[in-house]
């Protein structure tokens, strides 16, 4: 199985052939809480202005790449809404697409993860755009030319890629699968505050914190490092792996280093902390 992950070096050499891939963008702002349900979110596109690799485009997550109408933040679009947004600023069914950002790698996981869940042939540059600037690759400021659509399609694939919070509340204590918490140490056990009803985590929960997965540099660490802090935590890759963190954002980063370790049985409980925390008969542990 191929990385998901793409070098500088691959996306140089790609950028220069006659199929190049499409590559965007998917930078976005999300705050530290300060107090308990502080939300504060800012879009990324200012970044992509400001330096961005030559001929990418900035896409939102938060409003294209997100239901719209639902009452939580990132859920999950359906497949023909994400095929269609494709559709519109240029990317079909067989195109190559690599994303990246420039605020930690989370968001460009996130899209990643839904652009794999329809099939799409996505990779992630490693180190997104700090690694490109430093191996002296050229940027764009300023806009781009507008994207040209191209002609609706329809999904033919779709990966298992959900869990729902009635298939978490029905799950047994004898459950093998390991339930991943992807926030950080504070987080999982409350001491920090969150963007959320209440703190703390799904009970029977474990934590590997996404973003101790990727080095200062925003690279991904290497196999054995992952490999190593799932392992502490139980999760051997033998059985389905679940994944939770706030929004469903931070999961889609350990969605990512698992595929990157060959553990393809992995889904995302796309509710995460903001929908369990809003139910208050819902159990939260601390510490």
């Amino acid at each position: 199985m191929s990385s998901p992950f793409i070098t500088v070096t691959e996306l140089a050499s790609l950028l220069s052939a006659a199929a190049a891939p499409i590559v965007l963008d998917a930078s976005c702002v999300l705050h530290p809480a300060k107090f308990d349900g502080d939300y504060r979110r800012d879009s990324g596109r200012p970044r992509w202005l400001e330096a961005h690799i030559p001929g990418s485009q900035h896409v939102d997550v938060p409003t294209q790449f997100s239901d719209g109408t639902a009452a939580l933040h990132y859920t999950h679009p359906t497949s023909p809404a994400i095929a269609d947004e494709l559709a519109r600023i240029g990317i079909g069914e067989t195109d190559t697409v690599v994303v990246y950002d420039t605020t930690g790698g989370l968001f460009a996981a996130r899209l990643w993860y839904l652009l794999r869940w329809i099939g799409v042939d996505v990779r992630v540059l490693d180190g997104g755009l700090s690694t490109w600037i430093a191996a002296g690759s050229p940027v764009s400021i300023g806009d781009e030319p507008a994207a040209i659509p191209v002609a609706p399609w329809t999904v033919s694939v779709e990966h298992d890629a959900w869990i729902t919070k009635d298939e978490l509340l029905k799950r047994s204590e004898s459950d093998a699968r390991p339930l991943v918490c992807g926030l950080p140490a504070g987080s999982f056990t409350g001491a920090a505050p969150s963007r959320y009803a209440r703190r703390g985590r799904i009970p029977g929960s474990v934590n590997v914190s996404s973003r101790e997965l990727f080095d200062s540099d925003g690279t991904v660490r290497d196999d054995e490092f992952l490999r190593a802090a799932y392992a502490a935590e139980g999760v051997t890759g033998a059985e389905e792996v679940l994944l939770y963190c706030g929004g469903g954002i931070s999961a889609s980063a350990n969605a990512l280093t698992l595929v990157e370790l060959g553990v393809t049985a992995v889904r995302i409980y796309d509710g995460s902390l903001e929908e369990w925390s809003a139910e208050e008969s819902l159990p939260l542990e601390l510490g």
